[in-house]
């Protein structure tokens, strides 16, 4: 494995990070921060306990996994496109790097950049309302994954992206309503029975059930099932960005 080749890759996706800061952490942070505010506690002081849980502590995981998830694909998607529309894309298909090396160069950088903004939202979370975890390392396991998972779908996305507003579409129209339909702000067991069992052909429905459950010890779909879809998730995304790098589908055109 061509270690160098990773971590030249790696670092230089990690130092766009630091000359966008504004673009790739306190956008999505204050974004997050109004929804903590208006539905938090504006919304949340008026609302019921959910599931034993204040309203407030509840949404935590939801809002995390909806800045996470975008982020990551639009980390990961812009990551890849940018060498495709300026040519050097062709310097790194040439050089003696392996497929593998390059999904982990930018597909790691991406889900480091996602997890870091989680972790930042997190904390800024503490501000607005009170919380614990209780289960720490599932809770970094799960967005890791989730990080990860998603990062490869964007990088999917960059290479089918043939225009910047290509890039805006999947996370925009599926991946955004996806997120908000999936139990951000509210359990599908308030649902209606056909609206449950509709729910679960989301699956992001299982990513913030895990992701919850992580949190409160409490989740929506039987565990062992959710973490098996984001499982399989993340390996056919592999699968696919590895016959995309193998093919030079897009990437030679």
């Amino acid at each position: 494995m061509n270690i160098y080749a990773i971590r030249a890759i790696y670092y230089f996706e990690m130092a766009r990070m630091g000359r966008t800061l504004l673009q790739s952490i306190a956008a999505p942070v204050i974004s997050t921060a109004l929804y903590f505010v208006v539905f938090g506690s504006a919304i949340g002081n008026r609302m019921g306990a959910v599931e034993g849980i204040s309203y407030g502590a509840f949404i935590v995981p939801g809002l995390i996994m909806l800045a996470v998830l975008t982020e990551s694909v639009s980390n990961a998607s812009f990551g890849i496109y940018m060498p495709q529309f300026t040519g050097t894309i062709y310097e790194l298909l040439s050089a003696p790097i392996a497929w593998f090396e390059i999904l982990a160069g930018f597909v790691g950088a991406a889900a480091s950049k996602s997890v870091i903004l989680g972790i930042i939202i997190l904390a800024t979370a503490r501000i607005f309302v009170a919380y614990e975890i209780a289960h720490p390392f599932w809770m970094m396991a799960f967005l890791l994954l989730t990080a990860v998972g998603f990062s490869m779908l964007g990088f999917l996305i960059g290479v089918w992206a043939d225009g910047f507003e290509k890039l805006q579409i999947i996370p925009l129209l599926i991946i955004t309503p996806l997120t908000f339909l999936g139990g951000s702000f509210y359990s599908i067991q308030m649902l209606p029975p056909f609206w449950q069992t509709f729910s679960l052909a989301n699956p992001i429905v299982y990513l913030i059930s895990c992701f919850r459950w992580s949190f409160f010890g409490v989740a929506d779909v039987n565990l062992a099932l959710s973490i098996g879809m984001i499982v399989l998730f993340v390996l056919v995304c592999t699968a696919l960005a590895a016959v995309v790098l193998k093919t030079g589908y897009r990437l030679r055109q």
